[in-house]
C-alpha cells in the first residue's frame, strides 16, 4: 500500500522549530554582547535608589548645606582638566561594581569525608532495601549512593538532612520494617540528636531530618491567645501553623506553640498529663492555672498534698485549693453539682430563647494533680473513690464550659478511673520514655527518635486525633520554692492575680454543725459571690 503524503502543516513544522531556535540563539548572543551595558544599568539603578534613600533620611535642616556642598563639588570637577571625563568614568566603574552578579556559586559537591559517610550509609542499607531476585537493584554491594540519595545536607561534618529512594517492594507499610531502617539511619547519622522520619509511601521516598533541641529558656508569661486557648508548651517550627511572641534568654522572638482549645466547640475539652516524678507535670498544671485565671475560675485538687499550689490560695478566681481526702472529695462533689447546675441553666436558656447568664459562660477549670493518691487513701479508709466524682464534669463539662486537666504519674495509670481515660482526648506525656510507652499513652507512635537529653517539661503531646508533637513546657516553678531561679519565681509571682478591694467581699463556706452526722474538713478556701455556693448538706460526704 502506498504511503500518503503528510499534510502541509506537518511538513512545515521543522521550519518553525528552526526559526524558534534561531531566535533563541540571537537573544542569547545579544544578552552576551550587551551584558556590560545591562550590568552598568543595574548598578546605576541601585545608585539612584541609594541616593533617594539617603536624601529621604537626611533631615530637612541639613538638605540645603548638602546641596551647596554637592554643587561646589560639581564646579570643582568641571574646572579640573579632564574632570568631567574622570567623573563619568568613576560613576560608570562604581555602577559596574554595584551591578555585578552576586549569586553565590553552586557547591562543588560533598567533600571526601562526606562522600565516605554517604557511601558507608548506602552500603549499610543494602541488606534492608535489596532483594536477591531484583534484576536491577537500587541498593547493591559495590553500588553508588548517587542514584538513591537525591538530597543531602551536612552541618558541622554531621548529616543534617537526607532524602533517599527505596524500591517499591520494600514493606514500608509494616511498622517493624520501618523501625529497622529508622534505627539504622539513627545510628549511622549520629546519636545524641533527635531525627524525624517522613515516609512517602506513594512515591517510595524517605526523608531524614535532624531536629534542633527545643528551647528551654521560655518561662511562664502572658501568651497572646484567644479566650478558650491554652498554651501547653512549644514545639518545632514546621509542626504547627502558628507562632506567638515570647520572651526568653535572647529577648523577644516568635515561637510555635502547642495550643489546647477548650469550650463548647472543642473536640478535646479535657486533658491528661502523665510522667515520672520531676518531669514537669505539676508545672504544666500550674501553667494552665495561670492562663485560666485570665478568663475563668479555677478549682485545684492536690492529691500529693505537698503544697505545690500554695501560691494560688486566696487569689481572685481561685475557688478552692484542697489537698486532704475529705476536702478534695467535697470540692469534687461541688464541682459535679456545679456542672449539673450549669447544664440546667444552659438548657433552660435555650428553651426560652434567652442568653446564657454570665456565671455559666465564665469558664470553670478543675485541675487535679495525682488523683490516684487520693484513690489509695480512700480505699485504705473504706470510702468512695474521689475519681468517680469526676464523671459528670468529664462527660458533660464541654456543654457546661467546664474543663478538666488531670496529671499523674505514669506508673499509676492502672489506678486511673475508666472515665478519666475515656474522656481525656488531649494527652501529654513527659520525661524519658520508650517509644512503645509513648504510643500507649498517646495512641499513636512518635515521628521522632527519643531524645538523649530530656530536661524537665520535655515530652510529647497529641490533641485528639492530631499528630504527635514534640513538647517543651514553659518553666513554671512553685514561687515559694527557694531552690528554683529567682527570675523564674518572679515571673510566676508577676502572673498571679492580686486581691483588690472590689474582690475582697468573698464568702467562705461555713463549717458543718455539730449535729451533722458526717464530719467535713474545711471545704474550699473561698468562693466568690458570683459563683453558686452549695449548702453544707450538699458538701457533706455520704
Amino acid at each position: 500500500m502506498a504511503r500518503r503524503p503528510l499534510p502541509s502543516i506537518l511538513t512545515s513544522r521543522p521550519a518553525l522549530v528552526r526559526g524558534r531556535d534561531l531566535a533563541r540563539t540571537a537573544a542569547d548572543s545579544a544578552t552576551d554582547v550587551l551584558h556590560p551595558v545591562i550590568t552598568i544599568a543595574r548598578g546605576m539603578r541601585k545608585q539612584v535608589l541609594w541616593a533617594g534613600g539617603w536624601w529621604g533620611r537626611t533631615p530637612k535642616d541639613r538638605r540645603g548645606p548638602a546641596l551647596l556642598l554637592a554643587a561646589a563639588g560639581v564646579v570643582v570637577v568641571v574646572m579640573m582638566p579632564y574632570g568631567p571625563l574622570l567623573a563619568i568614568g568613576a560613576i560608570m566603574a562604581s555602577a559596574a561594581w554595584m551591578g555585578r552578579d552576586r549569586t553565590p556559586a553552586a557547591p562543588a559537591g560533598p567533600s571526601e569525608a562526606e562522600t565516605g559517610r554517604l557511601q558507608a550509609l548506602y552500603e549499610a542499607l543494602v541488606p534492608y532495601l535489596s532483594d536477591a531476585g531484583d534484576p536491577a537493584p537500587l541498593y547493591a554491594h559495590e553500588g553508588s549512593w548517587e542514584k538513591v540519595f537525591s538530597e543531602y545536607e551536612f552541618q558541622g561534618g554531621r548529616l543534617a538532612r537526607l532524602h533517599l529512594r527505596y524500591p517499591a517492594y520494600f514493606t514500608d507499610g509494616e511498622a517493624e520494617s520501618r523501625a529497622r531502617v529508622e534505627q539504622l539511619l539513627h545510628a549511622k547519622a549520629g546519636r545524641g540528636r533527635e531525627y524525624r522520619f517522613d515516609w512517602n509511601e506513594e512515591e517510595n521516598h524517605l526523608t531524614l531530618t535532624a531536629l534542633a533541641p527545643l528551647p528551654t529558656d521560655i518561662v511562664a508569661q502572658r501568651f497572646i491567645t484567644s479566650p478558650g486557648e491554652t498554651v501547653l508548651g512549644f514545639t518545632d517550627a514546621g509542626a504547627v501553623q502558628r507562632t506567638v511572641p515570647v520572651t526568653g534568654g535572647e529577648g523577644t522572638r516568635d515561637a510555635p506553640p502547642v495550643v489546647w482549645r477548650t469550650g463548647p466547640r472543642s473536640t478535646e475539652p479535657h486533658l491528661l498529663a502523665l510522667g515520672q516524678p520531676g518531669t514537669g507535670t505539676t508545672s504544666l498544671l500550674r501553667s494552665i492555672a495561670l492562663q485560666a485565671l485570665v478568663h475563668g475560675d479555677v478549682v485545684v485538687v492536690d492529691g500529693s498534698g505537698t503544697g505545690e499550689y500554695a501560691s494560688l490560695i486566696g487569689r481572685p478566681g481561685v475557688l478552692a485549693v484542697e489537698g486532704g481526702l475529705s476536702g478534695a472529695s467535697a470540692t469534687l462533689e461541688w464541682a459535679a453539682h456545679e456542672t449539673e447546675r450549669r447544664l440546667i441553666a444552659v438548657n433552660r436558656a435555650r428553651q426560652n430563647g434567652d442568653p446564657v447568664s454570665e456565671d455559666v459562660r465564665r469558664p470553670l477549670w478543675i485541675l487535679v494533680d495525682r488523683p490516684t493518691a487520693l484513690t489509695q487513701l480512700a480505699l485504705a479508709e473504706g470510702r468512695p473513690d474521689p475519681q468517680t466524682l469526676l464523671d459528670v464534669p468529664l462527660r458533660h463539662g464541654r456543654a457546661a464550659n467546664v474543663a478538666v486537666a488531670i496529671a499523674d504519674q505514669l506508673d499509676a495509670t492502672e489506678a486511673l478511673a475508666p472515665v478519666v481515660i475515656a474522656q481525656t482526648r488531649a494527652r501529654v506525656v513527659l520525661g524519658p520514655l520508650a517509644p512503645e510507652h509513648v504510643e500507649a499513652v498517646l495512641g499513636a507512635p512518635q515521628r521522632t527518635t527519643p531524645a538523649a537529653d530530656v530536661p524537665p517539661g520535655r515530652g510529647y503531646a497529641r490533641l485528639g486525633t492530631g499528630p504527635v508533637l514534640r513538647l517543651q513546657v514553659p518553666s513554671t516553678p512553685d514561687p515559694y520554692d527557694d531552690e528554683c531561679a529567682q527570675s523564674h519565681r518572679d515571673a510566676v509571682l508577676g502572673l498571679l492575680p492580686t486581691t483588690s478591694e472590689a474582690e475582697a467581699d468573698s464568702v467562705e463556706v461555713p463549717e458543718p454543725e455539730e449535729s451533722s452526722p458526717a464530719v467535713l474538713e474545711p471545704a474550699p478556701v473561698a468562693l466568690r459571690k458570683d459563683a453558686v455556693v452549695r449548702t453544707v448538706a450538699d458538701l457533706e460526704l455520704g
